[in-house]
Parts: C-alpha cells; sequence; structure tokens
C-alpha cells in the first residue's frame, strides 16, 4: 500500500511538470510499474500474520488476499483508462475523460479544449489514491484508520465520476449524488465508532473483542447500535439495499473505466472490511447483529434480481446485477468465521468477471460514446463474435451456472451459510439466483439471436481492452473448471486473520 499510495504522489508531481505529450505514457508506465511492485510486495509478504503501524494496520492472510484483489483489479482499470476511441468528429483519438472538467459542459471553453486535443491525466493519481485507500480499508486494525481509509478510497471516486468526456451532465449529476450520499453515509460511520468507544472505551478493534468478551464493556446496546452504524457506512459502498439508489445512476454517469474499477475495487475494499469488524471485533455481539445481516441480504438479494429484470440500459443492469452480488455476498458474511474463505473466493472472482464485462462495454460504441441501450447490442455475436462470446460467458458467471467461477463462488457462500444455520438464506439465495438468470440469458439472446437494427454500434476493442477481457475470461473458466488451487489459498489467508 506504500508503495501505491508513494506512487500516486509522484503522479501528481508528473501532472505538474512532464511535458503534456509525454505525460500519458509516463503515468500509465509509473502507474502500471507501481502495481507490479505492489503486487510482488504482496507475494513477499505471505504467511505474516502481524499488527503493524503502532496497532492501526493487521498485516495477515485476509489482508493481503484482499490487497492482491486490489492491485490485480486496479492494474485492469488502468489499461481501461489508457482506452482510446476513434469516434470523436475533431480528435484523431481521444479517451473516456473530459479535457477540462472545470468548463461549463458543452461551452465553447470545451469544444476549443477537445479540438486542441488538450489532455489531462489527472485520472491516474486519482486511481492510484483511491486503490491506496482500498488497500488500507481491510488491514485497518482499528476504527479510525478505517475511516480515513474510507475517505482517502471515496474522494478520488467522487471526482473522477464527473470526468466524462460525453454526457458531462449526467456525469456531474453521478458525482454529486456519490458525493453527498457518501458524506451520509461517512456521517453513519462516525456515528457508530462514538457509540463503539462509549461502549469499549477503545477503537481498537481487537480492544472492543475483549472488552465485550471480558465484561468491562458498557450497556450491549451501544455495541449493537455502533456495530450496526458502522456496518451502515460500510454496506453503502458495496450498494447493499436500502442503501444502493446511488448505484445504478453513479454506474451509467460515471466514464466506463471508472465505473468498471468502483463495480470490482470498491466491493473487495468494504466487504474486507466489514468481514474484520464482525469477526474480530463483534463476535460477543453476532446473536444481535445477525438478524440484522439476514435482512439486508434478503432483501438486497431480491431487489437487486427483480429489479435488473426490467432494465433497458446494459450499464443499469449489471448495476442492479452488483446490488444483487452484494446479497450474495452477504450471505458468507452473515456464516462468521465458516464464511471467511468462501468471501474471500467469490471476491475474487466476482471482482474479475465484472472487470471483463465493463471492458466489453467500453469496446461497444455509437456517435455520442459507448452504447449501452440493449437494443443496440443486436447481432453483436456475429459481427464480433469473440467479444460478444465473452461478454456471454462473464453473464453466465454473473448467474451461477457450472463450469464458471460464480457457480463454485455462489456453492461456498451457500454452503458456509447452511453449516451456520442460514438454510432460509440460502433458499431465496437461489431463487433469487434463478431470477437473475432470467435477465443474463435475455442479454445473451439478443447477442446471437437477434438481428440488428439500423447501424450498429463500432467494436472499438484496444490492445487494453483485449488484455483485460482475455485475461478475465480464462480466470472465470478457470476459477470455474480447476477452483482448488484458490481454495487452498483462502483458506490458509482465513487461518491467518489478526484477532
Amino acid at each position: 500500500m506504500i508503495i501505491v499510495l508513494a506512487a500516486a504522489v509522484v503522479a501528481v508531481l508528473v501532472e505538474a511538470f512532464v511535458p503534456a505529450e509525454a505525460r500519458r505514457r509516463t503515468q500509465l508506465v509509473l502507474s502500471l510499474g507501481a502495481l507490479a511492485a505492489a503486487f510482488a510486495a504482496i507475494v513477499g509478504l505471505a504467511g505474516a500474520q502481524d499488527v503493524v503501524v503502532a496497532g492501526a494496520l493487521a498485516v495477515d492472510g485476509v489482508t493481503l488476499v484482499l490487497q492482491g484483489i486490489v492491485v490485480v483489479v486496479t492494474a485492469g482499470a488502468v489499461a481501461l483508462v489508457a482506452h482510446r476511441t476513434v469516434d470523436h468528429p475533431e480528435a484523431e483519438r481521444v479517451d473516456a475523460f473530459t479535457p477540462q472538467a472545470s468548463v461549463v459542459p458543452g461551452s465553447l471553453a470545451e469544444a476549443r479544449a477537445v479540438t486542441a486535443r488538450v489532455t489531462r491525466t489527472e485520472v491516474y493519481p486519482l486511481t492510484l489514491f483511491a486503490a491506496g485507500g482500498m488497500m488500507v480499508l481491510p488491514a485497518s486494525a482499528d476504527l479510525l484508520t478505517m475511516f480515513v481509509a474510507l475517505e482517502v478510497l471515496s474522494l478520488p471516486l467522487y471526482l473522477l465520476c464527473g470526468l466524462a468526456r460525453r454526457r458531462r451532465l449526467l456525469s456531474q449529476e453521478a458525482s454529486l449524488k456519490y458525493f453527498l450520499l457518501g458524506a451520509f453515509s461517512s456521517a453513519f460511520f462516525l456515528f457508530g465508532v462514538a457509540l463503539l468507544y462509549g461502549y469499549a472505551g477503545t477503537v481498537d478493534l481487537s480492544g472492543i473483542a475483549e472488552a465485550s468478551a471480558t465484561g468491562s464493556a458498557t450497556d450491549p446496546l451501544l455495541g449493537v447500535m455502533g456495530v450496526g452504524l458502522v456496518a451502515v457506512g460500510l454496506l453503502f459502498k458495496v450498494g447493499a439495499v436500502p442503501f444502493h439508489s446511488w448505484v445504478p445512476d453513479v454506474y451509467q454517469g460515471a466514464p466506463v473505466p471508472v465505473t468498471a474499477f468502483m463495480a470490482a475495487a470498491t466491493k473487495v475494499a468494504a466487504f474486507g472490511a466489514l468481514v474484520r469488524v464482525l469477526v474480530v471485533a463483534a463476535p460477543a455481539l453476532e446473536d444481535q447483529v445477525r438478524p440484522m445481516l439476514w435482512a439486508v441480504a434478503i432483501v438486497t438479494m431480491v431487489v437487486g434480481a427483480v429489479v435488473a429484470v426490467t432494465q433497458t440500459d446494459v450499464v443499469r443492469m449489471l448495476a442492479y446485477s452488483s446490488v444483487a452480488h452484494a446479497g450474495f455476498l452477504l450471505t458468507g458474511v452473515v456464516a462468521g468465521d465458516a464464511g471467511i474463505a468462501a468471501t474471500l473466493f467469490y471476491l475474487a472472482a466476482y471482482a474479475v468477471s465484472t472487470l471483463g464485462a465493463f471492458a466489453v462495454v467500453c469496446a461497444v460504441r455509437d456517435d455520442g460514446g459507448p452504447a449501452t441501450t440493449l437494443s443496440r447490442w443486436a447481432g453483436l455475436g456475429s459481427r464480433s463474435p469473440l467479444l460478444a462470446g465473452a461478454f456471454a460467458l462473464f453473464l453466465l458467471a454473473f448467474a451461477g451456472i457450472p463450469l464458471t467461477s460464480g457457480f463454485t463462488s455462489k456453492f461456498a457462500v451457500f454452503e458456509a451459510a447452511l453449516s451456520e444455520g442460514g438454510a432460509a438464506l440460502v433458499v431465496i439465495g437461489v431463487l433469487s439466483s434463478a431470477v437473475a438468470a432470467s435477465f443474463y440469458v435475455r442479454v445473451i439472446v439478443v447477442l446471437f439471436f437477434t438481428p440488428a437494427e439500423g447501424s450498429p454500434p463500432t467494436v472499438d476493442a484496444g490492445p487494453g481492452v483485449t488484455v483485460v477481457v482475455s485475461a478475465a475470461a480464462v480466470v472465470t473458466l478457470a476459477l470455474g473448471v480447476v477452483p482448488q488451487p484458490l481454495f487452498d489459498l483462502v483458506d490458509r489467508a482465513a487461518a491467518l486473520l489478526a484477532r
């Protein structure tokens, strides 16, 4: 995490001092190099189990697995950020980000910036800062560090959501919605921290658990309310119902590479932090907190699956799909210790498939930008069979079809929930999966069995998109066919959780 945050600081200096013509290439090399170095450092720490930085950060198996997932997803997102298209009338090749975010959308100043081929590469340091926060969040061993990490990952995302080159007003609206609702979630989180401090006299996660176990804590109601409010702040980030209202609008308004980054990496970090809070800080309050998590998981699965059926926009459909998957992930979280390994496996599989799905969205384009209306994807299977086939594979994985990573992931979390007495939760999860499968199949029918009407959208899969889609497809298949190596890894990681 130090490597990524240091690279983000260096990237800010690159933005200020490197000549414009060399800036983009420099930022790309710096970002990918830092992420590669960070991944190597994570691998080098394998087997560690310690609490460092004056008790603020836990370096253990769960932390390292989650940080590894974040780094890999961020590298894929950076490749998508670098993707440049050829569909702008006044510039030879342009990217997904506005050349001048500070001017009024549609103004003469913005048109001049486009014509002059002005480029801004602040998206790279912002992405690295967000990734750094995501790496710190699941490693946090006390609630104040967790809050700082939450803000470090959130603030860059608020800005990134407003940087879309096209549909500028929609992008700015998405940024404002995300910021305002994010501020509310931060307030809930801080209120929960205050209550837990009043309950245990400390914000250290292990200290809270010790106070609960020894009986030195005050009114247990304070502890339950505190854990609940902290969970609300984290559930907002994962898009769980009823804290999901921002998800479809923000996903639709943000630049597609940013949406891919948010959808994949933010869930990994926030669920990692939620697991750490519930398993490390609140095991004594498990019986009181579990009904709340049950209710949220059930409503999230049902609402996400049912509402997704009605969507006619690919990005909004994927947004509600992500809401449903937040509910599936919560079934693993509810299982406590028994569900840690299953949750880690699910996060890895879901993050890769989600990144691949949004990479496909980056490649399918209309005159005004990404072609996200579902009817515009008709016949894509005949024009670009490999790209459409990869997208179909990701949808089948989301549906939980056997021989894909999605089936293995859902089986793992449902088995963990069932072992802890969550039979009703599993039944609802299976039924929600069946409902979700219907709209995934509908998209596949549009791709391969519906003829195109009018002028079809163009397919512009550059090197970055090609690499991301290909790698994601291979991993999605591999985790469905031979999942045991990753299961062994997450089992060892769960056993090394520092308490």
